[in-house]
């Protein structure tokens, strides 16, 4: 070990530090990352742990949990000590038994609780060899478990080579960067190893390896051996080649002397992922075993594996040269006969015939296929959409290659792979001019997500159907199941009325080959005032059996459960899988998945995290330029922001999302721009303004048909109606919900219309009864901020109609909530209806600062001055005079104008306007 004191000491202390922990060293290719690892490992042998090696190998990058089962196979033994939970994710994962795919989250708990049951007699030292070939989803999880050793007796070393992409990149793992060698230890090495050397070829060694160790080395030989008659100015002949392509040339002549036997079995070897250098020694279930290589061991290639007496590759590079310097004939052959080999590994078996296979081969292409459906259901989804991309290129005939390419675009669009989706569409429409129905479906997924083209992918969804149709399809069909739930998604993005009638009348015309979870979509995501009976209990049926349902399927029912306030009940199931979604590339279904747990932690009050989980979601969508996704994650932040009374940031947001969304067509968007309007304006006591923001979503009297947000806003139109004197508006718009049977679609609607109806009724007896009804109903505990809303309005009645006293339970129920929602203006309002009814309030909030316009409206008013007047003076309509006072009341903690000029006088000087 030359040169490397600085990495021995914190290698030493690496191994000597108590309790668990995680490094990664990360280096260009030869430049000592595997000395350093047998130099960690010695060490921790010596104190008595317990090594375990992997290694990533590129032939098995694609192949899902390959590389967990590697590193975690020399513990398998261990597994069956876990408990039932746990043991039954290892045999999902490792192919033993079906199921549903875990999450990396549940994964990585389980690997933990396997890892502290090994290491309870002996800790353990996990070691990973060329971690940037590992598959995405053991990366996850290695990353994950990484990130939680503390407290264990297990360390985790991860070596990686630089300027590789990976996805320990984002692991947030402590790391040690291996450099090369410095100019002083390059020369004591190269001496060391390769003494009297001739002074010309000690120079170029030098130059050329560049500090390299590995290079300096193997480089001498070489040079020796033929290569140094080269001028000064081009020593080897490949000036400015990148190191690893150098070194690789120099194995390349050792591997072209070989015979043509043993060169064959070191390319079969390469291909199927034999291990190199230190890390080869684990157990490689199903790897292919080389033989009869005696002659690459001779030329320094190979290594015997001094735990199985295998064959292994001396470095990773000499693997990598086998592979590039075999002609392509060569790789097929050896992959014709690793396929072979692995016949009974559905995933292995159907990768190497796929690199075996020239021309069309409708049996290799039905085994990728088969082999991509078992990835699926692991969640490999990368793997899957490589496999069939490849099964379209070996299809026999354009209308299978067409629908592959149509099955692999639809998993990249929904791995939120929208650039790739599109070139598949792009490739099976060169295949099918008229373009197949799969290739809609993406494309029509890609315009839609991507950039929020409502109209064209609207009719080009909706012609494939009608085309369907007409052709006589008889059977429930895969591909018109997509194309009719794309259609759905896409109408309840535009809530447009005149298509939704469209839309009802063509899926009317397949009768029973629309599925049963699609007529579901079809009534809740429409028009739940209309069509919401009784969807309720049609989602807890498709529940029931959760753990058949695709991710898709999962997602687009919480969908509908939200139309029908039931989020709550299948939140569990969101929160399960989000990780895993986000984690194994199913980015679209996690970004929706996102929207909902947002939107029921809005719901049941939990706003921080609603925030959290919106600023996580909003990262995502921009991060993968999902633009539909990014203004939807908005516009749920701006309404959030709303209901707080951050007014300013909402109408920002509220004016980005609309600038976007309106000229798109996308009124599902557009509707909550203006449910932003409403609660900001109704959190500042414009009572005006959100009155005019409400009617924009639905008349009053009425519930505008397909307008989602419409009967979501039935108690802020109420309120705004009643506070701005349109008190016949207000009853009349309760008395509408009442007759179209909210109460009965959704708890949250019972408890909104109770609430308008005990609002707007004059009759103090029936006024009581609906208060009653609404405070007693079961779910109303669900919906915090709107029960709080009811139990304001019900003190302030009482106040009026039974005194001060009775009003104050009421009053202080919607203090404490407003409270503890972090709603400051609707918190201002309740203490200060509190103060009023002679209870003594310790508000947490302090009274707001009045804006310079708020206090010299007050001043005028506090003067006796009337609204008229003080417009007159200020150069304001009445109206907004009056708009300015509900907002400087609440401020003030004051329900009245008479209270005024006490308040202001106790305003301190110091205070700022």
């Amino acid at each position: 070990m030359i040169g490397r004191g600085t990495e021995q000491e914190v290698l030493s202390a690496f191994v000597a530090a108590p309790g668990g922990r995680a490094l990664v060293l990360r280096g260009d290719s030869g430049v000592g990352k595997s000395a350093l690892l047998g130099h960690v490992s010695q060490l921790a042998a010596a104190e008595q742990y317990r090594v375990i090696r992997a290694a990533g190998v590129e032939a098995e990058s694609e192949l899902p949990f390959a590389g967990l089962h590697q590193f975690l196979y020399p513990l398998l033994s261990h597994i069956d000590r876990l408990d039932e939970v746990h043991r039954k994710v290892f045999d999902v994962v490792f192919g033993r038994s079906e199921g549903t795919p875990p999450s990396v989250m549940t994964l990585g708990i389980a690997v933990l609780d396997l890892l502290s049951l090994a290491a309870s007699q002996h800790p353990l030292l996990l070691v990973l060899d060329d971690g940037q070939w590992l598959d995405e989803s053991s990366t996850e999880v290695i990353g994950f478990v990484g990130r939680r050793l503390t407290g264990s007796s297990v360390k985790l070393i991860v070596v990686l080579r630089a300027g590789v992409p990976s996805g320990f990149d984002t692991a947030a793992l402590p790391e040690l960067t291996v450099t090369t060698l410095s100019e002083q230890a390059a020369e004591q090495m190269l001496d060391l190893h390769h003494p009297g050397l001739a002074p010309r070829v000690r120079r170029l060694v030098l130059e050329e390896a560049q500090g390299n160790p590995l290079a300096l080395l193997e480089l001498p030989p070489y040079v020796r051996g033929g290569r140094a008659q080269h001028t000064q100015e081009e020593p080897f002949g490949y000036t400015g080649i990148p190191l690893p392509q150098r070194l690789q040339q120099v194995y390349g002549a050792r591997i072209k002397a070989l015979s043509d036997a043993v060169r064959a079995e070191l390319l079969r070897g390469a291909l199927d992922g034999v291990g190199a250098g230190t890390a080869a020694g684990q157990a490689r279930s199903g790897r292919y075993r080389m033989v009869d290589a005696d002659e690459a061991t001779e030329y320094g290639l190979l290594e015997i594996d001094p735990l199985s007496g295998d064959f292994v590759f001396r470095h990773p590079l000499v693997r990598s040269s086998v592979v590039q310097t075999a002609t392509p004939n060569e790789r097929r052959a050896a992959h014709a006969v690793l396929a072979d080999v692995h016949r009974d590994d559905i995933e292995r078996r159907a990768t190497h015939l796929a690199a075996s296979s020239v021309d069309p081969d409708e049996e290799v292409a039905a085994a990728l296929e088969t082999a991509a459906e078992s990835a699926t259901r692991r969640g490999g989804a990368v793997a899957a959409v490589a496999w069939l991309t490849r099964a379209a290129e070996l299809s026999e005939t354009p209308e299978e290659r067409s629908r592959r390419l149509g099955s692999a675009a639809y998993i990249a669009g929904h791995s939120g792979r929208l650039d790739q989706a599109r070139q598949l569409v792009r490739a099976g429409v060169g295949v099918d001019t008229g373009g197949s129905p799969d290739s809609v479906v993406t494309s029509g997924y890609v315009a839609f997500f991507e950039d929020g083209d409502i109209r064209s992918s609207q009719h080009q969804v909706f012609a494939a159907i009608e085309s369907l149709r007409d052709r006589g399809i008889r059977e429930p069909d895969e591909v018109l199941t997509r194309l009719i739930d794309l259609l759905l998604a896409i109408s309840q993005y535009g809530s447009d009325e005149a298509w939704w009638l469209r839309v009802h009348e063509l899926l009317d015309s397949l009768g029973d080959l629309v599925p049963k979870h699609s007529r579901i979509y079809q009534d809740a995501w429409g028009d739940v005032v209309l069509r919401g009976a009784g969807v309720d209990e049609r989602l807890e049926r498709a529940f029931a059996d959760v753990h058949s349902l695709e991710p898709w399927d999962v997602t687009r029912l919480a969908v509908a459960a939200y139309h029908v306030d039931t989020l709550s009940r299948y939140r569990p199931y969101l929160q399960r899988m989000v990780d895993r979604e986000i984690e194994t590339g199913a980015l679209a279904d996690a970004m929706t998945m996102l929207h909902l747990i947002m939107l029921d932690q809005i719901g049941v009050g939990e706003w921080d995290e609603a925030e959290r989980t919106g600023q996580r979601c909003l990262e995502l969508t921009t991060t993968h330029k999902h633009a539909l996704f990014v203004h939807h994650t908005r516009a749920y932040l701006g309404l959030l922001a709303a209901l707080r009374g951050q007014v300013e940031h909402a109408r920002e947001l509220q004016a980005t999302v609309d600038a976007w969304a309106r000229p798109r067509g996308v009124g599902f968007l557009t509707q909550i721009t203006d449910t932003i309007g409403t609660t900001a304006a109704l959190a500042e006591g414009d009572y005006e303004a959100a009155y005019l923001h409400a009617i924009g979503i639905t008349p009053p009297g009425t519930f505008h048909h397909y307008a989602h947000q419409a009967p979501r806003t039935l108690l802020d139109l109420v309120e705004a109606a009643l506070h701005t004197g349109r008190t016949q508006q207000a009853h009349q718009h309760a008395q509408a919900a009442h007759h179209a049977g909210l109460p009965h679609i959704s708890p949250r609607l019972a408890l909104t219309t109770y609430g308008a109806l005990a609002m707007t009724t004059p009759d103090p007896t029936q006024a009581d009864h609906y208060y009653h009804q609404a405070q007693t109903h079961p779910h109303a505990h669900h919906f915090p901020y709107e029960l709080a809303r009811i139990h304001l309005a019900h003190g302030i009645r009482q106040r009026h109609t039974h005194g001060p006293k009775t009003a104050r339970h009421s009053l202080t129920l919607a203090a404490q909530t407003f409270q503890r929602l972090g709603a400051a203006t609707w918190a201002e309002r309740a203490h200060a209806e509190l103060r009023v009814s002679g209870l003594v309030t310790r508000a947490t909030t302090q009274l707001a600062e009045l804006t310079w316009q708020e206090r010299r409206i007050a001043d005028l008013a506090a003067s006796g001055l009337t609204n008229k007047e003080i417009g007159e003076r200020m150069h304001l309509s009445p109206r907004t005079v009056s708009s300015h006072l509900y907002r400087v009341f609440p401020k003030l903690g004051i329900t009245s104008r008479a209270a005024l000029r006490d308040a202001l006088g106790r305003i301190p000087d110091d205070q700022n306007v």
